[in-house]
């Protein structure tokens, strides 16, 4: 069964559960709109479907991002960051992109602002 390209694979470093931190944007935007975890098997359907598709750590699967809410996140680009442990993946966010219905994960969590 074909899976993550081994060229693309033996880039990542992973962290101890095989899993790298995904960091969602609105592509034409810079929105932030949450942070996800891959691994190798969700970057590769995300890589071939162009359907964002992260792994869940509390349920123990995968989940393709709008599958029950219908807010689908389109995938127009993926990026690895320089030291290849972050992953970038900017979308066409359909919908709000937080659980909660907010439009990004980070609308309500201000903790400082800094100082100009």
């Amino acid at each position: 069964m074909p899976g993550l390209a081994p060229d693309i694979a033996e880039r990542l470093t992973r962290n101890s559960d095989g899993l790298l931190p995904a960091v969602v944007q609105q592509y034409d935007s810079g929105e932030v709109l949450m942070l996800a975890w891959m691994d190798d098997e969700a970057l590769h359907r995300t890589l071939t479907t162009g359907r964002a598709t992260y792994w869940s750590r509390s349920r123990g699967e995968y989940w393709v991002k709008g599958e029950t809410s219908g807010h689908h996140q389109r995938v127009h680009e993926v990026r690895l960051d320089c030291d290849a442990d972050t992953i970038l993946v900017k979308v066409d966010q359909e919908g709000p992109a937080c659980h909660t219905g907010t439009r990004t994960c980070f609308d309500d969590g201000l903790i400082e602002q800094a100082s100009a």
